[in-house]
């Protein structure tokens, strides 16, 4: 708590207050809990304000409680679902994924926290989120019991009563940005560093300038990258949550021939230009074909 906020999050507190975080908060919890750094990001950006010390107080309240409260610890599923038995329903923070059951004309949501497979869900909830028939997301779901279906045969209890999506590329996002007045273009650059948790004071120009080109073809058409790196490094994440039209391959699914070649049409996906020639485009395969 004795971070002193400068000039540049002084700003970004009157232009969006609501959506920053103290990234210093989020690493607190980072361990404690079981669920992804960006949930933690969004629980705090959500209930613990910045922009006075009282509102801060509070909300870091509210955030332990609903970690506290609504994540699964491993060992506690039998708790949460014994909490929906006896109390009717309970809210917990956690992946939420569906499939059709064609059998029954239906669709059936997945809790992984909870070991649940089958958990009725609305077709309308689905359809707004339609996210949760491919990957899934997170949310904070509230999961309701019925002791009647319970009792039927092939009976599913369980059910998804409402949700709230956690941290969603939302297609709107330039409207909350135009906010932004009062930067410069300099503050704004270390804004947006700052904002995937570089800290620009310790970084050359160039360095920044590297930082922010992995971002370029959101904005930029026919652009191609390659970007090597262990996992758990955020190679993923910026781009399956930045925006709603960005497909990630993930997980080893991707190959060289589908990184490089089309295979639909046989055609190559990277083209020599000024910027990439042959040799270097044979280096990159080759880098990537250790790494896979």
């Amino acid at each position: 708590m004795t971070l002193e906020l400068d000039s540049i999050d002084n700003l970004a507190a009157a232009s969006f207050d609501g959506y920053l975080v103290r990234k210093d908060l989020v690493r607190k919890y980072s361990r404690q809990y079981p669920v992804p750094t960006y949930v933690l990001s969004f629980c705090s950006a959500v209930t613990a304000q910045v922009s006075t010390r009282r509102r801060l107080t509070r909300g870091l309240q509210i955030v332990e409680k609903q970690l506290r409260d609504r994540t699964v610890r491993t060992g506690e599923e039998e708790l949460f679902q014994s909490r929906a038995r006896e109390s009717g329903s309970v809210k917990l923070i956690d992946i939420i994924r569906a499939k059709l059951d064609a059998k029954n004309d239906c669709y059936l949501a997945e809790l992984p926290s909870l070991a649940l497979r089958d958990v009725r869900v609305d077709d309308a909830m689905v359809r707004e989120n339609e996210r949760m028939l491919t990957d899934g997301f997170y949310a904070e779901v509230t999961l309701s019991y019925d002791g009647v279906i319970a009792q039927q045969q092939g009976g599913r209890p369980f059910k998804i009563d409402g949700l709230r999506p956690i941290q969603m590329s939302k297609p709107d996002v330039l409207d909350v940005l135009s906010r932004s007045t009062g930067f410069s273009l300099a503050e704004w650059l270390d804004f947006l560093l700052r904002s995937i948790g570089l800290e620009p004071a310790a970084l050359t120009d160039r360095a920044k300038k590297v930082a922010l080109l992995r971002m370029v073809p959101f904005v930029e058409r026919n652009y191609n990258t390659v970007e090597l790196g262990p996992r758990g490094t955020g190679k993923s994440h910026l781009f399956q949550q930045i925006s709603p039209y960005a497909h990630l391959l993930s997980g080893g699914k991707a190959t060289v021939a589908k990184m490089f070649v089309n295979n639909a049409t046989g055609n190559g996906v990277l083209s020599v230009s000024t910027t990439l020639c042959a040799s270097t485009r044979l280096r990159v395969s080759r880098s990537i074909r250790k790494t896979a």
